[in-house]
Formats: C-alpha cells, sequence, structure tokens
C-alpha cells in the first residue's frame, strides 16, 4: 500500500503526540480521532484540521459543545487500515472485539497487559518480530526507555544482568486528580516493580530486577541502572555505542535536573516540549567492580510516540527494514537533532 490509513481512538496525552507524528510521515495519512467529551482537546484536534469520531451515544453531547463529528467511533474503525487504541488503561482491551469485528490491525500501549495483542514491541529490540502482525503492544515509557538501552549493549557487548531502580513521576502535568502530594511511595512494595517482567515480554533473554517509587513530581522518570555484561569493554565504548543511536541524548554539561533537562526541550523549541530520547548522563556511565552504572531520564509523554509509528509501519509491511524505518520516523519528527 502506498499510504497505510490510521485512526487513534484517543486523543489525550500520548494520543495527540502519535496523531502529530503520523502527520509527518509520508507514508501515514491520519484519517481521524476519537472523544468522547467536547473538551479542549477536542477543541485542538479539530482547530488541527483532524476529524473528529465519537461513540454513537456521545454525538449528540458533542455537536452541542461545538464539535463537529466525522462519525462514530465505528466508522473511523471500519475506514482505517490501522488502529492506534491510546484510550485509558483497560478501555483498551474492551475495545479489541471492535477491531476484530471490523478486521482492522490494532496497536494498543503500555496500561495495557501483554495478553491484549500477544505480543509487546520496541523498536530497537524486536522489530522484524512486528512484520505483518496485526496485533501489537508498544510497551510504557519507562520499559520502552529500558528495551532502547539494553538491547543496543545486549547487542554489542552481552547483558549477563540488570538490576534498575526507577524515580517515577506521579502523573503527567495535566492529570490533577492524581497523587502523591506531599510523599514518596513504594510502587510496589515488594519486588520486582512490572517493569522488569514488562521488559522480558520484549526481551525474554535478559535478567532483569526492578523496583520503583513515585516521588510528588510530574516532569519524567529517572532510572539507576546497574549492568554485568557479559564482554570486556570501558566506559568509553559503552558511551561511544550510545552515541551511535539518534534515540539517546547526551544531556547537555550542567543539566542535573528532570526541570532543567523539559528547560531544554523548550530552549530546543522541540512541540509540546518534548523529549522523545532516553536522556542520559553521559558521566553517570562508569564501571565499579566491573559493573556498569549510568543514569538516564525518561519523558513519559513523548518516548513511546516514535515506537507507535514504528510499530504501524512494521505491521502493514510498509517498511520490512528496522534501521530505515527507525530513519524515517527520526527525519520526519526531528528525533537526534539539537
Amino acid at each position: 500500500m502506498d499510504k497505510v490509513k490510521v485512526g487513534i481512538n484517543g486523543y489525550g496525552t500520548i494520543g495527540k503526540r502519535v496523531a502529530d507524528a503520523i502527520h509527518q510521515q509520508e507514508d501515514m495519512e491520519l484519517i481521524g480521532i476519537s472523544k468522547t467529551k467536547p473538551n479542549y482537546e477536542a477543541v485542538m484536534a479539530q482547530k488541527m484540521g483532524y476529524n473528529v469520531y465519537t461513540p454513537s451515544d456521545k454525538t449528540s453531547k458533542m455537536k452541542d459543545g461545538g464539535i463537529k463529528v466525522a462519525g462514530t467511533v465505528e466508522d473511523m474503525v471500519n475506514e482505517a487500515d490501522v488502529i492506534v487504541d491510546a484510550t485509558p488503561k483497560g478501555v483498551g482491551e474492551k475495545n479489541k472485539e471492535l477491531y476484530e469485528k471490523a478486521g482492522v490491525k490494532a496497536i494498543w500501549q503500555g496500561g495495557e497487559d501483554h495478553e491484549v495483542a500477544g505480543f509487546s514491541f520496541n523498536a530497537d529490540s524486536n522489530y522484524n518480530d512486528a512484520i505483518g502482525r496485526d496485533y501489537t503492544r508498544v510497551v510504557s515509557c519507562n520499559t520502552t526507555a529500558l528495551c532502547r538501552l539494553i538491547s543496543n549493549i545486549d547487542r554489542e557487548y552481552g547483558v549477563k544482568k540488570c538490576r534498575v531502580t526507577l524515580i517515577r513521576r506521579a502523573a503527567d502535568p495535566s492529570d490533577i486528580k492524581k497523587g502523591p502530594i506531599n510523599s514518596i511511595v513504594a510502587d510496589p512494595v515488594k519486588l520486582p516493580s512490572h517493569h522488569g517482567p514488562d521488559v522480558q515480554s520484549v526481551i525474554p533473554s535478559i535478567d532483569i530486577s526492578t523496583m520503583a517509587v513515585k516521588v510528588p513530581n510530574t516532569m519524567m522518570h529517572i532510572h539507576t541502572v546497574n549492568m554485568e555484561l557479559k564482554n570486556d569493554c570501558s566506559a568509553d565504548d559503552i558511551k561511544n555505542l550510545l552515541a551511535e543511536n539518534p534515540r539517546m541524548h547526551y544531556l547537555e554539561p550542567g543539566i542535573t535536573s528532570t526541570s532543567e533537562t523539559m528547560e531544554l526541550a523548550r530552549d530546543l523549541g522541540r512541540p509540546r516540549n518534548d523529549m522523545w530520547e532516553n536522556c542520559i548522563w553521559e558521566d553517570s556511565i562508569d564501571f565499579y567492580e566491573g559493573e556498569l552504572y549510568l543514569l538516564q531520564a525518561v519523558h513519559q509523554e513523548a518516548d513511546v510516540v516514535p515506537e507507535n509509528i514504528d510499530a504501524i509501519r512494521a505491521m502493514c509491511e510498509l517498511e520490512k527494514d528496522a534501521d530505515k524505518s527507525k530513519s524515517k520516523t527520526n527525519k520526519a519528527m526531528g528525533i537526534g537533532t539539537k
């Protein structure tokens, strides 16, 4: 096919970013997005020129709110070649029956369980396995960043084991209903957090264990990473390896925090202040008693967006070479640019 027709079911934090990214691709056509409420996001989608679809029982409400409705969600699904489901956790699983009935390919996000698609995706790790698939799940922001990092190092030097502590933001900036407000929460208390098993759903061979805490913050996650490698290498070897990947960004000297990283995104003129790359402190890359250590920051609103684009390209067989797909996505979105 020349251009794959894509519908976005859910136009929130991830959905609106994926919609814009699709709009930038030469081999994809955005046929529309879905909303259930005539809120500011629906208004903005309409201003962007995107067709707005809605569940049939929400049509009157949307029209009363000033939104021009292009049709029902079912209409959008029937018109699309592939649907990116960016609905809230748990809703996407319920939508599967709709996609199956329409015979349309579908991509879910990391909030859903691996079983919803039976396949979890990361472009650096298992692109080839996604080629031609009907259903795929793009893993969460944290898992995406870990898979990128681990798979690149594993291919070159072999990862014997990986131990990660995640300091997680409590909520996205626009999510005013969540906390904690003044606490650090063990999430979960027991080992492991879900991130380790989630990495293994993409890279089954990796020995990884993860722990996580939530902090009262909306700007990014931080990972403290410890790896034992199978083959000898130096800190400079790791630095040079990661520098070759456009989805790895070494933070500029003097940046020591997530807030400064977000300010960097603003200064770079990034849309929505997005950092799609793993944001790595180069000086943190070091070896101690033969084990690798590093620190990376993860923009939870943004890093899964290019993965959704590459998943579409693989599933619809627009590009069978992973590096070529990633290069197309990176160029269109401006990934890897200063």
